[in-house]
């Protein structure tokens, strides 16, 4: 039998620990950045998007903060969408080639991945 999901007296409760969802810590542990290896990979992705191209950037271990803000310039220097995802920063078009060099000048060590 699995946890409890909800509480009369509490309300809903998080089905990993059982505490109510507004005290809740698993994902603020889930969000804290793992070291990996230190490098930013870059690949060019289509596959599941109607033919679309996004360039994902994978890699940071920044805290979640940090990471919002550098999302954010990115995709402005880019002029284009985009996202941040569980697996990185998606954003919208081709832009390989750009992101490697801005991420390069803020002093990041990157790759590029993929095909």
């Amino acid at each position: 039998m699995g946890r409890p999901v909800y509480s009369t007296e509490q309300g809903r409760l998080c089905p990993d620990c059982a505490a109510p969802v507004a005290r809740c810590r698993c994902k603020v542990r889930a969000r804290t950045p793992d070291a990996g290896d230190g490098v930013l990979r870059i690949r060019r992705e289509r596959k599941g998007r109607g033919g679309k191209t996004v360039t994902v950037v994978s890699g940071f271990a920044l805290p979640e903060a940090e990471l919002k803000s550098l999302a954010k310039q990115l995709k402005q220097a880019c002029g284009s969408g985009g996202t941040l995802t569980a697996t990185g920063l998606e954003v919208q078009g081709d832009r390989v080639q750009q992101l490697l060099e801005l991420l390069q000048a803020r002093g990041f060590q990157v790759k590029l991945a993929g095909g």
